[in-house]
């Protein structure tokens, strides 16, 4: 039986790589409101009876072909001018919610009993706080490992409830990118969304797949929520003050017109570079390598011994086999030439 030898790796034999990959993913208002139903009741937005927010599919939610969009929620923080307001419906909740977001995304301030609001900026000094927001919490089948940075565009309509698209406005958050523009928290990074006049309307945090409006993205419009029946009118602030959670959601889907951003894969790689000198395998193990005890690839006896290198096998230090790899074509070896194989691990 032929010898089996086996080519050691040391450190200078292995090393390792990780590869972003981007895919563009937009998603359409249409998507959001309008394609499966009339609005606010159509099948593939879901709402729940605990009321806290509400969910959004790609088909009606019943298929078993949907995949999950995104929620909508909407909150406020208890300093904000909204808390405590005369006929406020569901307080709690949406203070639990705005709660949630900013103690996982950022934390306390300096008083561990003060929950830190949101804000405007990327120094989390408190100033152009956004105490009252609508949160747009993206799946992690679309966002992957977390939205690319300097890609997020949000087009939202600041229209009459009628018209929503007459006057739209759109958030990007151009400023930001892999090198600045953003800001590092106990959440991940996160960059600001600026509408075309530069003014800052909320932000988004990447690798959470999170992005928080402010109330003021909708501006002075009187008719953010509106209603035929019975017949009413909301700002943003009423909306939030009056309606439900899932009906200041409704009216925000009412209102959004596009969105679109890169999401980012991370492939981490070993790569293993195995080499096969000059003066090793010239010679298989296979027993139909020989015939009658002469080589089959030789017509000649003064002939050097050739063999074709199919795979590549890595073991563990007793020799047990781990993983192969397979060689899209046989290459040749013989004792005149070398082979260095690249050998890539992704997970």
């Amino acid at each position: 039986m032929a010898v089996i030898n086996y080519e050691r790796l040391d450190t200078t034999d292995v090393t390792t790589t990780k590869t972003l990959l981007h895919e563009s993913i937009p998603l359409t208002g249409t998507i959001v409101s309008g394609t499966y139903g009339t609005w606010p009741s159509e099948e593939n937005v879901k709402n729940y009876t605990h009321g806290m927010f509400q969910s959004v599919y790609d088909y009606p939610y019943l298929s078993s072909s949907a995949n999950h969009i995104f929620d909508l929620t909407a909150g406020f923080n208890a300093s904000s001018p909204l808390y405590g307001s005369t006929g406020v419906t569901m307080q709690s909740k949406k203070v639990n919610m705005y709660n949630q977001f900013s103690q996982v995304l950022l934390g306390y301030t300096s008083s561990a009993n003060t929950i830190r609001p949101f804000e405007l900026d990327t120094t989390l000094d408190t100033t152009g706080s956004m105490k009252e927001a609508l949160f747009i919490n993206f799946s992690r089948l679309l966002y992957k490992d977390e939205i690319k940075k300097g890609t997020v565009s949000i087009t939202l309509g600041s229209g009459s409830w009628l018209d929503p698209f007459s006057v739209t406005k759109t958030l990007t958050d151009a400023s930001a990118s892999t090198t600045g523009g953003t800001a590092d928290t106990q959440g991940g990074a996160y960059g600001v969304l600026y509408s075309s006049d530069n003014v800052a309307h909320g932000v988004c945090f990447y690798q959470a797949g999170l992005c928080v409006i402010a109330t003021g993205a909708f501006g002075t419009i009187t008719d953010f929520n509106s209603s035929s029946a019975p017949v009413y009118s909301y700002t943003v602030g009423q909306s939030l003050v009056s309606a439900s959670i899932s009906g200041s959601c409704d009216a925000f889907r009412h209102r959004i017109q596009n969105i679109s951003f890169n999401n980012t894969t991370q492939i981490h790689s070993t790569i293993y570079f195995c080499r096969i000198p000059h003066n090793k395998y010239n010679y298989s193990a296979n027993p139909t390598y020989l015939s009658q005890s002469q080589i089959r690839v030789k017509n000649v006896a003064s002939d050097t011994p050739i063999t074709y290198v199919t795979t590549i096998g890595l073991y563990n230090p007793n020799n047990e086999l781990l993983a192969t790899a397979k060689l899209s074509e046989p290459l040749r070896k013989d004792p005149s030439n070398e082979i260095t194989l690249r050998v890539r691990l992704d997970y």
